[in-house]
């Protein structure tokens, strides 16, 4: 496993102000869900949507910054971001504004990772630290789906939207491919060490 340098170890407090964005993050899952999914307020829930996922750097950066990395914030940030991209994605499926064939890939990695997250931390107590490529691969799939999803709306500059949305979406899935072979050895790696 791969070493990793802080300033300032991880604590254990559960409410830190990175924490709380986190949980407002998760807050705001249902509301722009169902924004999104009505016609009437596509365009609200789209917005926030595109907010909470804008967000998903600000509590890492306020965490780091105000020396409030905790163990649960650790945990917390990716859940939120794969909390916020599956409900997004559902939703805009619904409203015909992502198709599901793109969806599915997604949707159903992250359920896989989840799934396989929370087997290893009852099995052994331990976590998988996030790989900067999974942060990159979870950044082009939000811009992605983003614009994907504002070019099939019908919004301003939509062809210009769903062009860079699908080169992006191709970006993604490659470096989705990339991130999962290495958490599986790194979760290899863990289960191996106990």
């Amino acid at each position: 496993m791969r070493e990793v340098t802080r300033t300032t170890p991880p604590t254990d407090r559960l409410l830190t102000i990175p924490n709380a964005i986190s949980l407002l993050r998760i807050a705001l899952v249902p509301v722009f869900a169902l924004l999104i999914v009505d016609r009437d307020t596509t365009a609200v829930g789209f917005t926030v949507f595109a907010v909470v996922l804008a967000t998903d750097w600000l509590d890492g950066v306020v965490a780091r910054g105000m020396g409030q990395v905790s163990e649960v914030g650790k945990v917390l940030d990716p859940l939120a971001d794969r909390i916020a991209i599956a409900a997004g994605l559902v939703a805009l499926v619904a409203r015909d504004a992502f198709p599901l064939w793109a969806a599915l890939p997604i949707l159903l990695r992250d359920a896989l990772v989840l799934v396989a997250g929370i087997l290893l931390l009852a099995r052994s107590g331990k976590r998988i630290d996030v790989r900067y490529i999974g942060k990159v691969a979870t950044f082009s799939l939000m811009a992605a789906i983003g614009a994907v999803a504002w070019g099939n709306l019908g919004y301003a500059l939509a062809p210009a939207f769903l062009a860079c949305g699908w080169v992006l979406y191709g970006a993604g899935i490659v470096e989705m491919v990339v991130a999962t072979v290495l958490y599986a050895r790194d979760a290899r790696h863990a289960v191996a060490s106990e």
